[in-house]
């Protein structure tokens, strides 16, 4: 069982910054792919960024390609998203989210989720 609590969202002007935290418990934390979604109001869940276990492979979806950054340390069983030059298109929540592996987490074939944190951006 892996179990995923985000932290790091609020409300940002359009062109600021946030960075993501998900903490995750469990002794099998490094083994797993990690990933981002977010879903804003009326849409669906949608796909942000994976990486892989070992850092070795990262993924993003086009709209953020240049913007966010993906990253994980496993010693601390913590995985990031670092957002700048954020635009009021990426006010969602964000959620964690751990698959097997990589190509999974991207796919949407996750096996754990987070409960969101909330990421609003002014225009």
């Amino acid at each position: 069982q892996v179990q995923l609590v985000e932290s790091g969202g609020g409300l940002v002007q359009a062109g600021g910054s946030l960075r993501l935290s998900c903490a995750a418990s469990g002794r099998t934390f490094s083994t797993y792919a990690m990933g981002w979604f977010r879903q804003a109001p009326g849409k669906e869940r949608s796909f942000v960024a994976a990486i892989s276990w070992n850092r070795g492979r990262t993924y993003y979806a086009d709209s953020v390609k240049g913007r966010f950054t993906i990253s994980r340390d496993n010693a601390k069983n913590t995985v990031y998203l670092q957002m700048i030059s954020l635009k009021p298109e990426d006010t969602a929540v964000y959620y964690c989210a751990a698959a097997q592996n990589v190509g999974m987490v991207v796919a949407g074939g996750v096996d754990y989720w987070g409960q969101g944190t909330q990421v609003t951006v002014s225009s």
